[in-house]
C-alpha cells in the first residue's frame, strides 16, 4: 500500500489530509514539524511527502532542501492562499509540485495521483537502453542521467519531463502539451510549474543555462532538444 507522510504543525490539517487520503486507500502516517519529519522519512521511506511551508523548528523550505540531499521521494509542498513566491521557493527546492490552503478533498487527491503518477517508472524509449546528446547520456533501464560523464540526481518530475523532450528530439513541444502529458490536463494552465522545473533541469544538465544546448526555448512556441549530428542517438 502507497506510503504518505503528511507533515503539519497544524492538527486540523494533519486530521483533513489524514482523513481525505484514507478515504482513496491510501497509508498516512504524519509528523508535526520538520524534524520529526526528517526522522520519519530516513526510517519509514514513505512513498510521497505532504509539507507544510510555514512551521515551527524547520521550515518547509528547510526540510524539502535537506530531503534532497539524501532522497528523490516526490513532495507537494502546502502554500498559503496567494503565496506565489512560496510556491515557486518550493518547486525551486526541488518539490515536485503544490497545494493551495484551503484545498478541497478532489484538489488534494488530483494532486496527490499526479504526482505518484509520475513517480512511477518510465518506460524505456523504443528498444535501446542508451540516449545520447552531446555530453547528455540517459540509461533508460537503471533511469539514470549523466552529463559530461556525471551522474545527475533528477526527481521523478524532472526524468519524466527530460524523456519527454529524448522521446521528440527536434520537434517544438508548447507548453500545453508538457504539462498535459507529465503533468495531467487539470495542469493545462499552469505554466509556472513548467517554467520552474524547465530552468531546475537546464541547471543540472546545461553547462551554461543561459546558453542552453539540450532544453531550448522557442519563444511564442514552446521548447524542443535540436537534433545533433552524430551525437543524438540511442545504443544498445
Amino acid at each position: 500500500m502507497t506510503l504518505i507522510l503528511a507533515v503539519d504543525d497544524e492538527h486540523l490539517y494533519r486530521h483533513l489530509l489524514t482523513v481525505n487520503l484514507e478515504q482513496e486507500g491510501y497509508n498516512v502516517i504524519t509528523a508535526n514539524d520538520g524534524e520529526e519529519a526528517l526522522d520519519v522519512i530516513s526510517v519509514r521511506h514513505p512513498d510521497l511527502v505532504l509539507l507544510d511551508i510555514m512551521m515551527p523548528k524547520l521550515d518547509g523550505f528547510t526540510v524539502c532542501e535537506r530531503i534532497r540531499q539524501f532522497s528523490n521521494v516526490p513532495i507537494i509542498v502546502l502554500t498559503a492562499k496567494g503565496d506565489e513566491q512560496d510556491r515557486v521557493a518550493g518547486l525551486n527546492l526541488g518539490a515536485d509540485d503544490y497545494v493551495v490552503k484551503p484545498f478541497s478533498a478532489t484538489e488534494l487527491v488530483a494532486r496527490v495521483r499526479a504526482v505518484l503518477r509520475r513517480a512511477e517508472t518510465t518506460e524505456p524509449v523504443g528498444q535501446n537502453r542508451y540516449f545520447i546528446h552531446g555530453k547528455l547520456k540517459i540509461d533508460f533501464a537503471r533511469a539514470e542521467v549523466w552529463s559530461d560523464n556525471k551522474p545527475v540526481y533528477l526527481s521523478a518530475t524532472e526524468y519524466r519531463l527530460l524523456i519527454q523532450f529524448a522521446q521528440n528530439v527536434g520537434e517544438v513541444l508548447s507548453a500545453e502539451d508538457l504539462l498535459v502529458s507529465i503533468w495531467g490536463p487539470q495542469y493545462r494552465q499552469d505554466k509556472e510549474i513548467l517554467w520552474v522545473s524547465i530552468a531546475r533541469l537546464r541547471q543540472k544538465l546545461e553547462e551554461d543555462p543561459h546558453r542552453p544546448v539540450h532544453i531550448v526555448t522557442r519563444a511564442g512556441l514552446g521548447y524542443l532538444m535540436p537534433p545533433r549530428e552524430k551525437e543524438n542517438q540511442y545504443k544498445d
